[in-house]
């Protein structure tokens, strides 16, 4: 029986580096050293016990379900995207939707 594997499909960001391989340049000792240290600690986790109303955790655990993925996972998610500035406000998606790609978006704080 022969299994065929499903293709990946590149993200816009992974063509753009295959695309503009040759024009990338090595990194000094000293920024490569930043970089190392910041993947390490990206790598790490810590479990923490926290406090949250139930029926925050119930509406945590109904998203997560119909995500297909565990509450933790979309719970570190969420806190993932807030601190690198990536969740954003539903108000100001939608006016970007609205007015088309040139619409300053606020991220969430």
């Amino acid at each position: 029986m022969v299994v065929k594997m499903k293709k990946n499909e590149l993200t816009e960001e992974e063509k753009l580096i295959e695309n503009n391989i040759d024009k990338l340049k090595p990194v000094s000792g000293e920024k490569k050293a930043k970089i190392e240290k910041i993947l390490t600690g990206a790598r790490k986790s810590k479990s923490i016990s926290l406090r949250i109303s139930v029926y925050d955790l119930d509406k945590l655990k109904e998203k997560a379900e119909k995500n297909g993925i565990p509450y933790q996972t979309l719970i570190n998610s969420i806190l993932h995207k807030y601190i690198t500035n990536q969740l954003l406000e539903e108000d100001e998606i939608l006016k970007a939707l609205s007015f088309g790609s040139n619409a300053d978006l606020k991220y969430a704080e």
